[in-house]
């Protein structure tokens, strides 16, 4: 009894206990096992190329997000000289429109001159005509008279005073 009672001690379960325990362990290495790591490996090999092919995204992400850069860097320059561009024309089409403004001031201006010339050459014409029908007038009425010193001068203010009033009549038309 003593020897049933030690637990350490051998007897025919644990032989058939041990038997067992060894065939499943054969049946669990031999069936089990290599599906199961065959399982865990194509698992595995997955994870792996799922991982490469995410690093790749983010490099063509990464290359992607540098290229968009770039183009928006390239169309801001582009805007900028599409600006100078369209200021310098406006600075080109300003300075034309004002050597044209500044042409046709001088045509209009020549134009005054030649017309005040021509109405200034018309009134000395009119006044020089109108002086020897005044100078007439006046001889007339010189000869008309009896020949006094004092008539003359008479005569000739009131001949002078006509000049001067016919004079700023043309001038004030």
């Amino acid at each position: 009894m003593i020897a049933e009672s030690i637990f350490l001690l051998p007897n025919g379960t644990f032989v058939i206990e041990l038997i067992v325990v060894a065939v499943i362990l054969f049946l669990v290495t031999k069936y089990i096992l290599p599906p199961l790591n065959k399982a865990i490996e194509s698992r595995q090999e997955k994870i792996r190329t799922a991982l490469e092919l995410a690093e790749q995204a983010r490099a063509e992400a990464a290359a992607a997000d540098e290229e968009r850069l770039k183009v928006l860097a390239q169309a801001r320059d582009q805007g900028r000289e599409i600006v100078a561009a369209a200021q310098a024309t406006a600075d080109q089409v300003k300075a034309e429109a004002a050597g044209r403004g500044q042409l046709e001031y001088e045509r209009i201006v020549s134009s005054a001159n030649a017309e005040v010339e021509t109405a200034r050459q018309r009134a000395v014409d009119e006044a020089s005509a109108r002086i020897g029908e005044i100078v007439f007038d006046l001889v007339a009425t010189i000869v008309g008279r009896e020949v006094d010193q004092s008539a003359h001068e008479e005569l000739i203010r009131e001949a002078v005073a006509a000049l001067n009033a016919e004079a700023q009549k043309g001038a004030s038309l």
